[in-house]
């Protein structure tokens, strides 16, 4: 049995920062690309490419700090011999982010007046991330005990889940039932999907092993930031080169297409390089409204698409401001966002569990 050694002492602030940074990037982001006039979205234009190159960047970090975070909260339970709660609540937290998804896109006021469609069947970023942990629960219950075998696994799938991307990309499933359909293609709506996103889970979950295993050993934190900066910025500048060379060695063609649209190797390293900057300026956001805000992501990302997207009602601010701001309105309109719903996070849904005891209230009864 090869359990993997905690740290019990220390906790890793640098998470809930970079988890607070990118809820906060995901915010002006949907606010701007929802709100901004087409006309201004100008790829020679510096801002606009900096600022796209960056929202780019958001979901990986989400993704990947996500399965970090499951994964390492598993891993600690376990070395305390408790981690059937855990395991419990992982999976109940997996379907309850499913079905907030679905429920975002829900226009409660359309199907009352018979205008039903299966648009709210479209898989977005929760329901992505609901089914990613289900998943790690599964794989974790499977090899727990062989934590090293555990952590090969986990990079394994997210090397496989990159590099097969391609076979995805222009996939059509016609035959089969679009709830199902959906986390694999996106010709229905969907955003995001099982593949390529799990790759992202699967490499923050990779990382979760190594950090519990290592983290109490001298001089972790500086080999680690140092690692990370390197290898981000290998895989940003020379992951498709690596790919071609690969390709040129072995003739598959899989390695080929990977490198002439590599975004998500590219991105896990700025992802990697985000987590390097923030773990080296973990002392100065340990009790910090940063951190504040990282433990907050749910009930922010709930309140964020309520106010945009008019998740039950349809009245958002997309229904009456859509693709009309000009740069000025919408950095000035981003940030009043911003402020607003994290007011509303922090005053009236303290914190993501007040998400998760409404949702079992509800539960409880509707089976009552």
């Amino acid at each position: 049995m090869n359990k993997p050694i905690a740290l019990h002492t220390n906790r890793l602030y640098f998470i809930d920062a970079v988890r607070a940074f990118a809820i906060l990037m995901m915010l002006q982001g949907h606010f701007i690309d929802t709100l901004i006039d087409p006309i201004f979205r100008d790829p020679e234009n510096t801002a606009y490419s900096i600022w796209s190159y960056f929202r780019g960047i958001t979901a990986p970090t989400f993704f990947t700090i996500s399965g970090l975070v499951f994964m390492y909260l598993l891993l600690r339970a376990y070395t305390k011999g408790d981690d059937k709660p855990r395991i419990k609540k992982g999976l109940y937290r997996g379907v309850l982010l499913i079905a907030i998804g679905y429920s975002l896109r829900i226009n409660v006021l359309n199907w009352f007046s018979g205008n039903f469609n299966l648009r709210f069947l479209a898989v977005d970023v929760l329901q992505c991330i609901g089914l990613s942990l289900i998943i790690m629960v599964l794989l974790y219950m499977l090899l727990k005990k062989h934590s090293y075998i555990l952590s090969i696994v986990l990079a394994v799938i997210g090397i496989a889940c990159f590099l097969t991307e391609p076979l995805f990309r222009e996939l059509s499933l016609p035959t089969v039932p679009k709830l199902f359909a959906n986390y694999i293609i996106k010709e229905n709506g969907s955003v995001f999907t099982i593949l390529p996103w799990f790759g992202y889970t699967a490499f923050g979950a990779w990382l979760a092993t190594v950090f519990f295993r290592h983290v109490h050993r001298p001089r972790f934190k500086l080999l680690t930031i140092i690692t990370f900066f390197l290898v981000g910025l290998v895989l940003i500048n020379y992951s498709s080169w690596f790919l071609i060379k690969l390709y040129r060695l072995t003739d598959f063609e899989l390695l080929y297409a990977s490198a002439n649209y590599n975004y998500l190797f590219t991105r896990f390293g700025n992802v990697l390089v985000i987590f390097a900057i923030f773990y080296t300026l973990e002392r100065f956001m340990k009790q910090s409204i940063i951190t504040s805000i990282g433990q907050k992501t749910l009930s922010i990302y709930v309140i964020h698409f309520i106010i945009i997207y008019g998740s039950y009602t349809g009245y958002g601010l997309s229904r009456y401001l859509k693709k009309s701001l000009n740069p000025t309105e919408a950095i000035i309109g981003a940030i009043c966002f911003i402020l607003v719903v994290c007011f509303i996070s922090f005053y009236y849904a303290k914190t993501n569990a007040f998400l998760y005891n409404t949702f079992r209230k509800l539960v409880d009864k509707f089976k009552s």
